[in-house]
């Protein structure tokens, strides 16, 4: 066997046999357990980064351990690549999007194999290609049919630079998360999913995951954001028209000061034709962003309509003010405000000088000063006439009483969620499979003129989309047989895409359907890794998601009788898609998260050139615990290279003494159980911090102190060979899936002719771990005095004899009475001296 350890050799001749043995090509195996992990697919950008290199290295140590519990192990992958960073490229370079992303996937394919992750690469899948997103078309469709999608015009964060629609989520301090540019309110047509219709399920299913991470069960509870109310008409002074707003707060409906509307309202909108001021702010309101981090940042700013509305209750005027923290798309786009039990409404309230009226007090009968701040607890009502003395609680119930009695409202439970919007004016993305006839009716593309594919030898012409200016792509005959109509050019959110691949990757060859009854042997996936980022959109939509594809029929379709695997399902048979979830932390360097434009990355590539891919995957792994941030040291990647070469060095030493003897178990030597005890101690603590903890820094830990521990024994006769041989044998293994090449080429030096890949993993022996000599402390009066070592079977008078002659317990009894000896087996002897 070598002694030199040649990472660059090793690794390429270890990655060619499994390549030449297709070890990780999967199918299904009814009579074996399955095991699905998957790490969130990444965005062909160009090249892998660290955070990447993380994330998979995770997943695979968890896939490869799996497998050695003998586990039927799925662990795709593929390319979430529609996007706009291709349309950038593609502007900037003169390059077709199409191209540049088919270049960065084989380039990232390539480096993914480096790393010798165990993926299945037959399953392998783009969403850009159209044999992916047939699917989620046809399924588009059917939602159509189902009223699950819809269009309509909205209120939406419009970048002008990227000339495109925004999530809330990628507006940063009101300006596009990618562009820079100020970001403006427009209100245009878009399609959207009815996400809400599955509110309910989708926040009480969260009760199911026991293995999401609470922080991330939160976040998705409090974006669900349920909440109980009611909804009151305020009726319009000298109109027939109704204000209807929501409230969580009817308790409060007796201090209402004013109301407000968003910009985009009717009555606003209505308000401002004949007032130049007006017509102004409700301008400049269109630069605001849309989302409630953007409102609670701004300053609160309005005008009056000189509109008045009805009370509900006791009928007086109640001024309508348009504001810019009050939202079109939330609601009603309406408030009641009352500023003295809301802090905005109190600042908004001050600002403009508008009444504030305290309908609620302290229950303990304290006073709170109304001119510093808003009294925002409950309490009791007063100057709430018939209401008057009752509970914020009791005054729920009456007021809702009082106006639905009255037909001015009626109870509601409300979500935060929001429907989701699914259209981008973008034109790397998948294209909504639509048809507007020549009376402006959408007709959903029939199936056999699916996929609908997107043109990919396209020239940008500025930064707006292609296609919307491509006529031989607009142009159509519509569906329904009316004559001309023209193809809708807005494209799918690339959220549409990564929301169901999970699911395609089990049955990725199926070109009839969008699913088969291969995703009911393979789904949910067992282990979800990536980052907490992804917390509240890709994680809700997949979720969501997973639920449309169990309900809605014909996404599953059985293959033909006599296909293997077969059977006669039409529907998924779980709730949820992800069992577990692993929230992996960031990589930093110099205490930032590594970035381009910070100046602090790490190329990977560099780094397995010189280092190789082992050394690399196994920084990764002993820096940090996953979930927590992983701090960047050119030190430990380095200590984390000498670790393996003293491994190597190790076993290339024993195995050139030649041949092991078998190991005699009757005739150990005190210093040979111990060791033994140490290589099955040390088992069970990776089978532990792997298997269960996904601890993988303290397992490698516990490997290296076995190695230290092996490096310190003696080699003086055949069993001290055949115990450095099981030690070997033992670290190598444990250390597999976390260094498989490495591991792989030690695996042969010790004889075996069964790739390592084939192995299973170690058990310990219970009989090893016993000890045959005890340490006991000794205590006088319950103070440490020392301490002794007994044989496991010494009976409780040796072991009184040896504690009152260990030296400095008997310095600390001389000439004083023994009144008792207590003995705790396993454990302690306190001796109480008077």
């Amino acid at each position: 066997m070598d002694n030199e350890y040649q990472p660059k050799k090793i690794e390429t001749a270890v990655q060619a046999k499994w390549a030449d043995s297709r070890a990780f090509e999967v199918t299904e195996d009814p009579n074996k357990e399955k095991f699905y992990c998957l790490s969130m697919f990444p965005y062909p950008s160009g090249k892998l980064h660290m955070g990447h290199v993380r994330n998979y290295t995770i997943g695979d140590v968890i896939s490869r351990y799996q497998r050695m519990q003998g586990k039927n192990v799925l662990q795709p992958m593929g390319w979430d690549a529609f996007g706009l960073p291709a349309e950038g490229a593609a502007i900037k370079n003169n390059v077709a999007p199409a191209k540049w992303t088919y270049e960065n996937i084989d380039y990232m394919r390539g480096q993914l194999k480096r790393l010798g992750f165990a993926y299945d690469w037959t399953r392998e899948l783009a969403t850009c290609s159209p044999e992916y997103y047939r699917w989620e078309q046809w399924f588009f469709t059917r939602l159509y049919e189902k009223g699950l999608v819809y269009k309509k015009t909205s209120v939406v964060n419009w970048d002008p630079v990227d000339q495109t629609v925004l999530a809330n989520e990628q507006v940063i301090d009101g300006k596009g998360w990618r562009s820079g540019a100020t970001v403006e309110r427009r209100e245009i047509p878009q399609w959207f999913l009815k996400i809400t219709e599955y509110a309910d399920e989708l926040l009480e299913d969260l009760e199911n995951l026991p293995g999401w991470p609470d922080a991330v069960k939160t976040m998705q509870t409090n974006w669900i954001g349920r909440s109980e109310g009611i909804e009151i008409d305020f009726k319009v002074d000298g109109s027939n028209d109704v204000l209807r707003i929501y409230t969580t707060r009817p308790d409060t409906l007796m201090g209402v000061s004013y109301m407000a509307v968003a910009a985009e309202h009717p009555l606003a909108k209505t308000a401002a034709e004949n007032d130049t001021a007006l017509r102004a702010f409700i301008e400049e309101c269109k630069s605001s962003g849309t989302s409630e981090v953007d409102i609670e940042a701004m300053e609160k700013k309005g005008m009056p309509l000189n509109i008045n509305v009805h009370h509900p209750i006791n009928n007086e005027l109640v001024p309508l003010w348009v504001s810019n923290f009050v939202l079109m798309g939330y609601g009603t786009g309406a408030v009641m405000s009352v500023p003295a039990h809301d802090q905005r409404d109190w600042e908004f309230a001050k600002k403009y000088d508008l009444p504030i009226k305290q309908v609620i007090f302290p229950d303990d009968d304290s006073e709170h000063d109304m001119s510093e701040s808003a009294f925002i607890d409950k309490g009791i009502l007063n100057n709430s006439g018939q209401f008057n003395g009752l509970t914020s609680a009791e005054a729920f119930d009456a007021i809702a009483e009082f106006v639905e009695k009255n037909n001015y409202g009626n109870r509601k439970i409300n979500y935060r969620l929001r429907d989701w919007g699914i259209s981008r004016q973008r034109y790397w993305g998948c294209p909504i499979p639509v048809i507007n006839n020549k009376d402006g009716e959408a007709l959903a593309v029939p199936e056999d003129q699916l996929p609908v594919v997107l043109p990919e030898d396209i020239e940008f012409e500025g930064i707006s989309s292609p296609i919307k200016s491509m006529p031989e792509f607009i142009n159509v005959n519509a569906p329904d047989g009316s004559g001309p109509a023209e193809r809708e050019t807005d494209t799918f959110d690339t959220f549409f895409e990564s929301s169901w691949y999970f699911a395609r990757y089990c049955c990725p060859d199926n070109q009839d359907a969008m699913l088969d009854e291969r995703a009911n042997y393979w789904l949910p996936v067992d282990q979800y890794i990536g980052g907490i980022e992804h917390a509240i959109l890709h994680l809700l939509y997949a979720r969501f998601f997973h639920k449309l594809m169990r309900d809605i029929q014909d996404v599953l379709v059985p293959r033909e009788a006599g296909t293997p695997g077969a059977a006669d399902e039409t529907s998924l048979h779980c709730d949820e898609p992800f069992t577990n979830l692993l929230t992996q932390g960031m990589v930093l360097k110099d205490g930032a998260k590594m970035s381009k434009s910070k100046g602090n990355t790490v190329d990977p590539q560099t780094l397995i050139d010189k280092y190789g891919a082992d050394t690399v995957r196994l920084f990764m792994m002993f820096a940090s615990p996953p979930e927590q941030s992983l701090e960047w040291s050119d030190t430990a990647v380095e200590g984390a290279f000498r670790f393996l070469k003293r491994l190597w060095k190790l076993v290339s030493t024993h195995v050139n003494e030649g041949e092991v003897k078998a190991l005699d178990k009757t005739n150990l030597t005190d210093a040979q159980r111990d060791l033994r005890r140490k290589i099955h101690i040390t088992i069970d603590k990776v089978n532990d911090d792997i298997g269960r903890r996904y601890t993988f820094n303290t397992a490698i830990a516990a490997v290296m102190e076995l190695i230290n521990a092996l490096s310190r024994a003696e080699q003086k006769d055949n069993n001290d060979q055949a115990i450095m041989h099981e030690g070997l044998e033992t670290a190598v293994l444990l250390l597999s899936p976390i260094v498989p090449h490495i591991t792989d080429a030690l695996w042969i030096g010790l004889g075996h002719e069964e790739p390592l890949i084939n192995a299973v993993w170690p058990v310990s022996d219970p009989e090893a771990q016993e000890q045959s000599k005890l340490e006991l402390v000794v205590q006088v009066n319950g103070k440490l005095r020392g301490k002794i070592t007994i044989d496991k079977n010494a009976g409780n008078a040796l072991i009184e004899k040896l504690a009152t002659e260990e030296e400095n317990v008997k310095r600390n009894i001389e000439g004083k009475s023994i009144k008792k000896v207590i003995i705790i087996p396993g454990r302690l002897v306190n001796i109480v001296v008077a």
